[in-house]
């Protein structure tokens, strides 16, 4: 009985050997979901959709207690959250969307997203969850978005979270005049090329398998087109500073989070946004080490820390 028993285990066994082996050679884009899929269960999320507005949301919901809205920066989605959702859905009601026309969200052909847009689609989300006086937290496009919908919808919301944001005035780096003379470093078409990017973002590159690479890489030729829409539109004088020119309307306690090495958005901005907040009634500001321009995935314990401290302080 112990010989069969073994059989059948080591059976079994060779059998996920090879549905793995086989999956991560002809369907990496499987074990991607499953991996976000068993992130999202660890934090106590759940998937939902809603129709708000022109778009369809796709979006993670758990937790309890104060609402907490997470809002991804550009060429990203809602699963650049997945790390820091345990430690936050200990505590907090947490909503995380894919921003209109990234992830699963829905995107119409030719519309606009740029800030300005994306802050008003934004409205038509939170008035149908009913997510008003939430703490909104946007990391760096998702941060201008958040700082300008606060600015227009002051009394929708209770706190303000922008990490690395975008929308300042900062001290002009290579990423900046690269963007501005209309170079995109986040489009790719090879494994090199998304490690080019990637290195642009982590002070500590991640070890990512390379089928993991090849699904990411078809998915930026996929969304090329929209992404150099929206980068394009991102580089007008209007979006660079859409943020910068309403920081004297965000009326709630306001919260800066940078890293100290961002190569993208200067450190520099920190001190724009604190100087420009002349009616936050509050302002905090937190600088992390070891990082670059993703504190929520390479420091998300001191991420989590921080934005937890910020929350209970107000």
């Amino acid at each position: 009985m112990l010989i069969r028993r073994l059989k059948f285990l080591g059976i079994v066994a060779a059998l996920l050997i090879v549905l793995l082996g086989g999956s991560y050679l002809f369907a990496p884009q499987w074990l991607i979901k499953a991996g976000a899929l068993r992130e999202a269960m660890n934090a106590g999320l759940e998937k939902h959709s809603v129709q708000a507005g022109d778009t369809n949301w796709v979006y993670y919901e758990g937790g309890q207690g104060p609402t907490i809205v997470l809002l991804h920066g550009f060429a990203a989605n809602k699963e650049v959250w997945l790390k820091v959702a345990p430690m936050l859905t200990a505590h907090f009601r947490v909503v995380i969307p894919d921003l209109p026309g990234w992830g699963e969200s829905s995107r119409i052909p030719g519309a606009s997203y740029n800030i300005d847009n994306q802050a008003e689609r934004l409205n038509d989300f939170v008035q149908t969850l009913h997510l008003q006086h939430a703490l909104f937290v946007g990391h760096s496009m998702g941060g201008a978005i958040a700082g300008v919908y606060a600015a227009e919808h002051p009394q929708d919301v209770a706190e303000l979270a922008l990490v690395d944001s975008f929308g300042l005035k900062f001290k002009e780096n290579d990423f900046a005049k690269e963007a501005m003379a209309g170079k995109d470093p986040f489009i790719y078409d090879d494994r090199a090329g998304f490690l080019r990017a990637t290195s642009l973002a982590f002070e500590h590159v991640p070890h990512i398998p390379g089928r993991f690479i090849d699904v990411f890489v078809q998915d930026n030729i996929k969304n090329r087109a929209f992404i150099e829409n929206t980068f394009n539109e991102l580089r007008e004088p209007s979006q660079t500073l859409a943020l910068q020119n309403r920081l004297d309307k965000l009326t709630m306690p306001t919260l800066g989070m940078w890293c100290r090495e961002d190569k993208i958005i200067d450190i520099s901005a920190l001190d724009s946004l604190r100087d420009g907040l002349t009616h936050a009634p509050a302002i905090s500001t937190s600088i992390l080490n070891g990082c670059n321009h993703m504190p929520q995935l390479e420091k998300p314990e001191a991420f989590s820390q921080v934005l937890t401290s910020f929350v209970l302080a107000h």
